[in-house]
């Protein structure tokens, strides 16, 4: 037990006892030169190597391209011309069936998905890419008569799915559109 003190006693001299300031040696840094004032200016103005701009966006499961969120126009043909095969001309015909059927259609891109709405109301339809097949959903699809055939886990929401062996039924198709538009839109 006598050997246990005098250890006790060293620790507590310790704490008592100031610290004391010691410096690390570092190894010196080598020296960097700074870019002058022209040069750092030259890069901040420099724009996005072509590479970049032409690039495809990437697509997401199902061929769902990724596409930055965004309104307007734009947007949504950047969305249906990174469509793959035989969506993207799929896409080309479901946008111009909308524009026709509810001029001044107000378009954009939320959640890799183009929507379709008017403005005030909100949006009405949106439509995105699956492995084998486009799903249309239509947003307050309850309403629409006859019902679109697809069912869903939401109370409002019916779903149109076009495959590539089957042809979409334009008549069909504009007159749910046209319905869509009159009813209030979904704020997204």
């Amino acid at each position: 037990m006598a050997s246990k003190s005098p250890r006790k006693t060293a620790k507590a001299a310790k704490r008592t006892t100031p610290r004391r300031n010691v410096t690390k040696t570092t190894k010196p840094r080598k020296a960097v030169a700074k870019p002058s004032v022209r040069a750092s200016t030259r890069t901040a103005a420099k724009k996005p190597s072509a590479s970049k701009a032409t690039a495809q966006p990437r697509l997401l499961s199902g061929g769902n391209p990724q596409i930055a969120k965004g309104d307007g126009d734009a947007t949504v043909q950047a969305y249906i011309a990174a469509m793959p095969g035989w969506k993207r001309d799929v896409g080309q015909r479901l946008d111009a069936l909308i524009v026709r059927t509810v001029p001044g259609v107000r378009k954009a891109v939320k959640w890799n998905t183009p929507f379709y709405g008017v403005e005030g109301q909100g949006f009405f339809l949106g439509f995105h890419c699956l492995t084998r097949y486009i799903k249309v959903a239509f947003l307050r699809g309850k309403l629409l008569r006859p019902l679109p055939p697809g069912e869903s886990k939401t109370q409002e929401a019916r779903y149109l799915d076009i495959h590539e062996d089957e042809p979409l039924d334009e008549a069909r198709f504009t007159d749910w559109v046209k319905q869509a538009s009159r009813l209030p839109g979904e704020r997204l």
